[in-house]
């Protein structure tokens, strides 16, 4: 067990680091010359720089996110799942005794962006990550956060309503999903940072001056 939990949390030291790597900020500025933290909403995720920086950025922004979060996953499982539980995938699967491994790196990757170690730990607000992540951990919760998603973003183009109802969703499929205790505590842990990373956007939608996603530069937030 100790050897296990030494390997869980190196895993999530590594994840941390990688998923951390803002590259929102690195296109816009590679792209268009924009510098994502002093435009718009200051954010370095997709749709911040969607609209400050145009379409291309943005794709790239969020296939960079998708792939850091889905690569540091399944890289980290097999690792530890090989090094450590002798190959037994289940062990470590959503519903295994050890369910709490993929959780744990599960959360690292999605903190990891958003507090990011290269930007004095501020960065994204953990959607685009915790979508490859999550595919990377139990692709049947990745695609009902996405489901979700969708359902509140395409009526409204509300991105932060989508991306809020998302998180919150995240433990809640976990219990229907029958996870253990243990392995649920990093999964609350993941909805309230991405809750709390978007408490400005819930303010704007309280009050009614939450912006619409629009692609193109100049948006505000």
């Amino acid at each position: 067990m100790g050897g296990l939990i030494m390997a869980t949390a190196l895993g999530a030291l590594a994840s941390f680091m990688i998923c951390g790597i803002p590259f929102g900020m690195l296109f816009a500025a590679r792209m268009s010359g924009v510098d994502v933290r002093h435009s718009g909403s200051g954010n370095i995720g997709m749709t911040n720089v969607a609209r400050t920086a145009g379409g291309k950025a943005a794709a790239l922004t969020f296939a960079c996110d998708v792939g850091k979060g889905l690569i540091c996953m399944l890289v980290g499982k097999y690792i530890i799942c090989t090094v450590c539980v002798g190959g037994d995938w289940a062990a470590i699967g959503h519903d295994g005794a050890f369910g709490w491994v993929g959780t744990s790196l599960y959360c690292a990757c999605v903190l990891g962006h958003i507090f990011s170690p290269y930007l004095h730990f501020h960065g994204g607000k953990g959607i685009s990550v915790g979508l490859g992540a999550g595919l990377g951990m139990y692709w049947p919760i990745a695609l009902g956060m996405l489901a979700v998603f969708l359902l509140l973003v395409i009526p409204t183009r509300y991105v932060s309503l989508g991306s809020v109802a998302a998180a919150i969703s995240l433990p809640i499929q976990g219990v229907l999903w029958r996870m253990s205790l243990q392995t649920l505590i990093p999964l609350v842990i993941i909805s309230i940072a991405v809750v709390w990373a978007h408490r400005e956007n819930i303010g704007r939608l309280v009050r009614g001056e939450e912006h619409r996603f629009s692609l193109g530069k100049g948006g505000k937030r």
